[in-house]
């Protein structure tokens, strides 16, 4: 009887085995098919906040990723005011939140990124940092400082914080620079989102 209980053991782990290679194979061929790139080992985190994305912050994110053969962890920061608890919904910034983190993931495809999107919360813009650093596994930061013009970004005095409690390495990118005549380049137009 025992003998038999034995090879019984032995028959389900060997099935168990067999059924979670399948699984693996099938979910790496699907990744392939559908153009997504397994998650590498190094993670660039990218905080954004506002309803608007800069493109050229992105895409220098993008490429470190790409360079590095990292995942790249864009995460949306939403402020939840003071008067509501910090795990409340918030409707209006998650439907900002989700169209953004979409944008950037229909981006990271095409350059071959994997990506594992986020949003964290937090009282202010600062406090959402804190969060995101104390939960996210990371070896860059990239992110936007905020334009002249008033656009999405982060502020000097917030960008001046993060330089200084942050570990790891920062970039910090000013999109809003001017071209040779005075104008904004093209390119660097930010993704606006809208609450529907």
């Amino acid at each position: 009887m025992e003998w038999r209980s034995m090879i019984l053991d032995v028959v389900i782990t060997l099935a168990s085995l067999a059924a979670a290679a399948a699984i693996a194979w099938v979910v790496r061929g699907r990744r392939a098919r559908n153009g997504v790139p397994a998650p590498g080992p190094r993670r660039v985190l990218f905080p954004f906040l506002g309803r608007s994305l800069s493109k050229p912050a992105l895409q220098a994110a993008l490429r470190l990723a790409r360079a590095e053969g990292a995942t790249l962890v864009p995460v949306y920061l939403a402020e939840v005011p003071r008067h509501l608890p910090l795990d409340c919904a918030l409707p209006g910034q998650s439907a900002v939140a989700l169209a953004l983190l979409d944008a950037i993931e229909q981006d990271a495809r095409r350059c071959g990124v994997p990506v594992d999107a986020r949003i964290e919360k937090g009282r202010d813009s600062r406090h959402a940092l804190r969060e995101m650093m104390a939960h996210e596994r990371y070896d860059r930061i990239v992110l936007a400082a905020e334009t002249a013009n008033g656009g999405d970004g982060f502020s000097p005095d917030e960008t001046a914080w993060l330089l200084a409690n942050a570990p790891g390495e920062i970039v910090v990118l000013r999109p809003d620079r001017v071209n040779g005549n005075g104008r904004h380049d093209a390119r660097e137009r930010p993704v606006v989102a809208s609450a529907a």
